[in-house]
């Protein structure tokens, strides 16, 4: 089940070394950055981009993080990930010189993985060829798996952004998608448990919308297997000490959807304090999530 290898997928700009050893992995769901029809000032557009304002708000997010890497989910086709960079150089934003866009396995899914680092890629690697058993036929994750490997201090490590299937189905025999999003889980798991082995010195983080709960199976696959554990979820808060990722306006709930999930050896170089979630109070102009961060230490 090896995914498509890719070198360097774009260069933005010649990268200067990020000095130091001390990186900082954000993780940030975008809400709908792509043409769709939406209510806009109290008006329905057909075939409209996301509105400005959410836009600079997004922006003003990422500035006022800084973050090295920067996972995302929920942007439409590769020029709107074109146009966010050069909104962020033209506002003086943060510079990443080193960007991947991973199409959805789904040709009528709109919403896609990305990656803008400003550490230079090891590898890139596209998995659109993971595979389950879904009732009467076999399936794959929606959107996919992007992978990236990076080296940091002479240490080679990698970083998986994933967004799992959301609640929402017409299927009545799988309420809330809960079956397939298991088994999304469950695919992806296994692809990384055999790629890099607990033990075996390669460390990873997985990070994403997860769509689901702390305790949820799909959690839980990502977690341990037959208590043996994979990995570790950062304990993300905002500035008041809440775990709520995710605002559903229609309903006004508040959940944890969004996590970082770490190997045991880079959790160990995770810097106490740094786990955030961001609670600005333009938070929610940007997107119905919210952006989750840590450091690590790799000195």
């Amino acid at each position: 089940m090896g995914g498509v290898k890719f070198n360097l997928l774009l260069v933005l700009v010649l990268s200067p070394l990020v000095k130091g050893e001390i990186i900082r992995v954000a993780s940030y769901n975008f809400e709908n950055y792509l043409m769709m029809d939406r209510m806009v000032s109290g008006k329905w557009q057909r075939n409209y981009p996301k509105p400005e304002k959410e836009k600079r708000a997004l922006r003003t997010t990422i500035n006022l993080t800084q973050p090295h890497i920067l996972a995302i989910q929920e942007i439409g086709k590769r020029p709107f990930l074109n146009e966010l960079w050069q909104d962020l150089n033209v506002t003086n934003g943060v510079k990443f010189h080193h960007s991947a866009w991973m199409p959805s396995t789904n040709p009528q899914e709109e919403r896609h993985l990305a990656i803008l680092s400003q550490i230079p890629f090891k590898q890139v690697r596209f998995h659109s060829d993971l595979e389950f058993k879904y009732f009467e036929g076999v399936s794959s994750p929606s959107r996919g798996l992007l992978e990236i490997e990076f080296e940091s201090n002479g240490v080679s490590w990698s970083m998986f952004n994933l967004h799992l299937k959301s609640k929402w189905t017409e299927r009545d025999d799988d309420p809330e998608a809960n079956l397939r999003r298991e088994k999304e889980a469950r695919v992806i798991r296994d692809y990384i448990r055999k790629t890099y082995p607990v033990g075996s010195g390669h460390e990873f983080l997985i990070l994403g919308d997860f769509n689901d709960f702390k305790h949820s199976a799909p959690l839980r696959r990502f977690l341990s297997v037959s208590d043996k554990p994979i990995t570790k979820m950062i304990p993300c808060v905002d500035s008041r000490g809440h775990a709520w990722t995710h605002h559903y306006e229609k309903a006004d709930t508040y959940s944890r959807l969004d996590y970082i999930l770490a190997s045991p050896g880079i959790y160990g170089k995770l810097m106490p304090g740094s786990p955030k979630i961001r609670d600005d109070h333009f938070s929610l102009w940007a997107s119905d999530h919210r952006m989750i961060y840590a450091d690590f230490d790799f000195r």
